[in-house]
């Protein structure tokens, strides 16, 4: 059975209507201020003190109780994606070509939900920080937030995140120690032949040859130079060659990104790539420029804090709807690079398994509203369990 707390059970319609309020006006990557100031306005409302602009948009809300020295940090990630929504109903995106596709509008409305009730009826001693964070999809706001001063200005002790996962069905949670999503690379491959005619090739360099050339070594490092037990993917997304069909380019451009567990097989990718590149194109006597970011560290679940909001979810769904043994993701997730500053743990949510349900980054995706009183729940019990009064 459910624990919902009562007082949250009260606000429901409520939350809805702030969810789907979100959802209707979605912003982009650091440009999430009407989010932001909706968030600002509601911590305020709470009686919860506030402090804006960090990182550009983010938003932290700060309340304390009693005379407890520890200081728990609860983050949810407040940007949408670029994506044209295809759904009809009444709170559809109102902003051409911006989608709340990930259900950050629902992460967001769940965690001022838990801010209201903790504000109000919190049985706690010690430091809450409400940490709302922008440009979570690609653009590394979790680390702009921590080179702005996250964790000076706001100490925690242990921090936690949560996200919706459509599949899982609702009133269920997941989570395990260790891996739950994978590191974020993204590759750039330039390749300078010599230009020519498609009849008298033996006058050119063809850089689409040394281009494919390089795309079959690139996969012959996942299929055979990567210890099979750690899970990797190296994916060519982009081979951008040639605009006539008589003609021989002059240059190729490919691109793409990697995923994976550990950063020893990131710094192996990285290596075997560039050194693969560069070996190919001079074998075929062309040059080439190869560029390798590392986006997202992989996101690691502390093994403690992995129990802390594992006992919250059994205390909010029961033990038979906690998920233990659940595969990682090959997704990635930029709260990585906050429990690489302090220990905490990523938990998911069940979003739904009915028919018609679709996977996030979809232009069909909604978030579902029956999930967020139980996500604002968990919120509860974990901040007053990690909190909890002598």
């Amino acid at each position: 059975m459910v624990k919902i707390y009562k007082e949250i059970e009260e606000i429901e319609e409520t939350l809805v209507e702030w969810r789907r309020d979100l959802h209707a006006h979605p912003e982009l990557a650091f440009e999430e201020h009407r989010t932001s100031k909706f968030v600002a306005e509601k911590l305020r409302e709470f009686n919860i003190e506030v402090k804006e602009n960090i990182a550009g948009t983010g938003v932290v809300g700060t309340l304390k109780r009693g005379s407890g020295n520890l200081a728990v940090g609860l983050r949810a990630d407040l940007d949408a994606l670029p994506i044209q929504e295809e759904n009809n109903f009444n709170h559809k995106s109102k902003n051409v070509g911006k989608m709340h596709a990930c259900g950050h509008d629902g992460h967001t409305t769940m965690l001022l939900g838990a801010a209201q009730y903790l504000s109000n009826h919190g049985k706690f001693s010690g430091t809450v920080h409400f940490i709302f964070q922008p440009a979570e999809e690609n653009e590394g706001g979790g680390k702009a937030m921590i080179e702005d001063g996250l964790f000076e200005r706001f100490p925690v002790n242990s921090i936690f995140g949560m996200h919706n996962i459509p599949g899982i069905p609702v009133g269920r949670f997941a989570i395990k120690p260790g891996a739950m999503m994978a590191a974020f690379d993204i590759f750039e491959l330039t390749i300078f032949g010599q230009g020519g005619h498609a009849a008298m090739p033996h006058l050119a360099t063809d850089p689409i040859q040394v281009g494919t050339k390089i795309v079959e070594a690139f996969q012959n490092i996942v299929a055979k130079e990567i210890d099979p037990q750690e899970p990797a993917v190296l994916s060519v997304t982009k081979f951008q060659a040639g605009d006539a069909y008589n003609v021989i380019p002059t240059k190729v451009k490919i691109g793409g990104c990697t995923r994976c567990f550990s950063e020893k097989v990131q710094g192996r990718l990285e290596t075997r790539m560039r050194h693969l590149s560069k070996e190919i194109a001079n074998a075929f006597d062309v040059k080439s420029d190869f560029f390798y970011e590392r986006r997202y560290p992989p996101t690691i679940n502390n093994e403690e804090e992995t129990q802390l909001a594992a006992k919250a979810a059994i205390d909010t769904v029961g033990k038979d709807n906690l998920i233990s043994n659940h595969r990682p993701s090959m997704g990635s997730e930029d709260f990585a690079f906050m429990l690489r500053e302090r220990p905490g743990a990523y938990i998911w949510i069940g979003n739904g398994d009915g028919e018609g349900s679709c996977m996030i980054h979809n232009p069909s995706y909604d978030f579902n509203d029956k999930i967020l009183k139980i996500g604002a729940s968990w919120w509860v019990r974990l901040a007053e369990q990690y909190l909890s009064p002598p």
